[in-house]
């Protein structure tokens, strides 16, 4: 058996006061827009691996290297890494234009009626081929202010359904950091953590749809909202987003999907072949830092875990949650505390991953179960905090289109996260997995 020492638990405890410290400080203190996201979150690891090479002394510095070395030995570690550039590089490619094509699309075939049922259905479509909440926020939310303007309904349900929809694609795209950050940290496959996650998540969004559809019904209609599009720019997130849900090899799928995207953006001349490469390198620039993350991370929990940190925690979670599904509830309260702390849901999951390894473990949970639960709960979480990038971009996104809104009149209108919430819990508690129920 390991020993189990809880101070070996204080490099995590020290990142977070430094991270959540300043965040607040710089936030809420100083009034520093987006103030979590001015702080070099590099350097709080750093100074957190700092902390920890500088406990145990029995364990020589030299020792402590091989240690960390040992915890970046992981296929799984790896593989994350190389998955985050490439579709950094896809994205860099493929540009984020097609999701306004998408949107002023649908926007011309429906009735303005169901304009807001638009903006929540193509945020899913377009945060589950792009993979990533912010930026479909940054992309559509323009798209939701001027809905509202022209329509008459409320900006905070627009701005809200925008932020539902896209935060069910970061849960569920198979390019989302959060995706590969889970599955590659729990040793799971693709798509095989999809599958778990869709049955949880499809139900919370059908019923996002049919609340928004009743609001809909009543709402006092006005103008319509057209715009340009081209539908051909869509093409490569449609075989990515196919190509995912069929299950093939990841670096497959997104390779054909950079192939695809580089002949469509060349052969229409929406890009220069300079332009072009430059958006690659852009693209791959873009999740050095998530990459990075990553490896200090695994630096870190690899002492911790030497240190018996892993097992006083472990032994603290025993205590409070008791049996399978109980344990299931801890793991994604776990991620959930995590992502409160950091107000960024990839470095909770990537921190929770290790410890969540453990869990797993010691409540038989399935490596797609505790990669589904670790990618919903942060996700959970990350979309409804008044100070996470997706809030403060849609605020910020409404204030560029000269309008005005704060964080406290969109999380009413938030209906998908806490849906969401509900969902889990049902099936933690209430609907047993097939092998549960066998």
């Amino acid at each position: 058996m390991k020993k189990s020492r809880a101070i070996a638990l204080l490099p995590i405890g020290v990142f977070l006061v430094i991270y959540l410290g300043l965040g607040i400080l710089f936030e809420y203190g100083m009034n520093i827009e987006m103030g979590f996201y001015n702080i070099p979150i590099i350097v709080a690891f750093m100074v957190a691996i700092l902390v920890a090479c500088l406990q145990n002394r029995k364990v020589s510095f030299d020792d402590k290297l091989t240690i960390m070395a040992q915890g970046l030995a992981d296929k799984n570690i790896i593989t994350m890494l190389l998955i985050f550039l490439t579709a950094g590089i896809f994205v860099g490619v493929v540009g984020r234009s097609s999701a306004e094509s998408v949107a002023y699309f649908m926007l011309s075939l429906v009735p303005a009626r169901f304009a807001v049922v638009v903006l929540f259905v193509v945020a899913c479509f377009v945060s589950t081929a792009m993979g990533t909440s912010v930026g479909t926020i940054t992309l559509i939310t323009p798209i939701a202010v001027a809905v509202s303007n022209a329509s008459g309904f409320s900006l905070a349900l627009c701005v809200g359904s925008v932020m539902g929809g896209a935060m069910f694609g970061d849960n569920l795209s198979f390019i989302s950091d959060t995706t590969i950050a889970a599955c590659n940290g729990q040793g799971c496959a693709m798509k095989d953590k999809f599958r778990e996650n869709f049955k949880i998540a499809f139900p919370a969004a059908f019923v996002t749809l049919i609340i928004i559809l009743v609001l809909s019904v009543n709402a006092d209609l006005g103008g319509t909202v057209t715009g340009d599009y081209d539908l051909l720019q869509v093409l490569p997130y449609v075989l990515v987003l196919i190509g995912g849900i069929c299950g093939i090899n990841v670096f497959l799928v997104l390779l054909v999907g950079i192939v695809s995207g580089a002949i469509i953006m060349l052969s229409t001349g929406q890009i220069a072949p300079t332009e072009l490469l430059s958006g690659m390198g852009s693209g791959a620039s873009g999740m050095f830092e998530t990459s990075m993350v990553a490896i200090l991370v695994s630096a870190m929990c690899a002492l911790i875990r030497e240190y018996g940190g892993f097992e006083a925690l472990l032994k603290g979670i025993r205590k409070v949650f008791k049996g399978k599904r109980s344990g299931q509830l801890g793991m994604g309260l776990l991620v959930g505390a995590m992502d409160i702390a950091t107000a960024n849901n990839t470095v909770a999951i990537v921190m929770a991953n290790p410890i969540a390894k453990e869990m797993s473990e010691e409540y038989d949970i399935s490596p797609r179960k505790a990669a589904s639960l670790l990618d919903t709960f942060s996700c959970i979480f990350q979309g409804v905090i008044p100070y996470g990038a997706q809030m403060l971009v849609a605020i910020s996104a409404v204030t560029e289109m000269g309008g005005s809104i704060s964080a406290f009149e969109i999380i009413p209108n938030l209906f998908y996260p806490a849906l969401l919430l509900v969902s889990s819990l049902l099936f933690i508690f209430v609907i047993p997995s097939k092998k549960e129920a066998a």
